[in-house]
């Protein structure tokens, strides 16, 4: 690790403890013997999405968390919960080393976490991800939900 005070490349740990999903080093320059702090990240290989359109556009969380944060609204949904579930998705496709995958199984990944949380959240995104264009289709997947709470 440089330096960013005097660029010398031999530095040492002082401390190492995590921090935020990081690993937090106090390195101390063994020349001009200055501190100063690194965070240590895993890297996640870049995960491209089909859309529906057979285009290609990178994975973005925050797009993600923008679509699950609308569908939460006003609900007992907190932004832990919303967190854990575009985690889990983004460390589903970094355990399995995968690069590439649909928007639609993005989609599905995110509607069964939902439905395990709060229902109203789930269709309220089932409705825009699914496109729901009647009302029939609305009445469908409440049905849906109905059968699998009397089951």
């Amino acid at each position: 690790m440089r330096c960013p005070f005097c660029g010398f490349e031999d530095t040492k740990v002082i401390d190492s403890r995590p921090a935020e999903g990081k690993k937090r080093r106090r390195r101390e320059c063994t020349n001009c013997g200055k501190r100063f702090t690194t965070y240590e990240s895993v890297e996640m290989p870049l995960l491209l999405v089909m859309k529906k359109d057979n285009s290609f556009e990178p994975f973005d969380r925050n797009k993600l968390i923008r679509g699950l944060t609308s569908a939460v609204k006003k609900r007992p949904v907190s932004i832990e919960n919303i967190t854990q579930i575009v985690d889990g998705i983004e460390s589903y496709y970094a355990n399995k080393m995968q690069t590439q995958t649909t928007s639609s199984e993005i989609g599905d990944m995110v509607l069964t976490a939902l439905k395990k949380i709060d229902h109203v959240a789930y269709v309220r995104f089932a409705s825009v991800y699914k496109d729901f264009t009647d009302v029939e289709s609305f009445i469908s997947i409440i049905s849906e939900l109905k059968n699998d709470n009397n089951n």
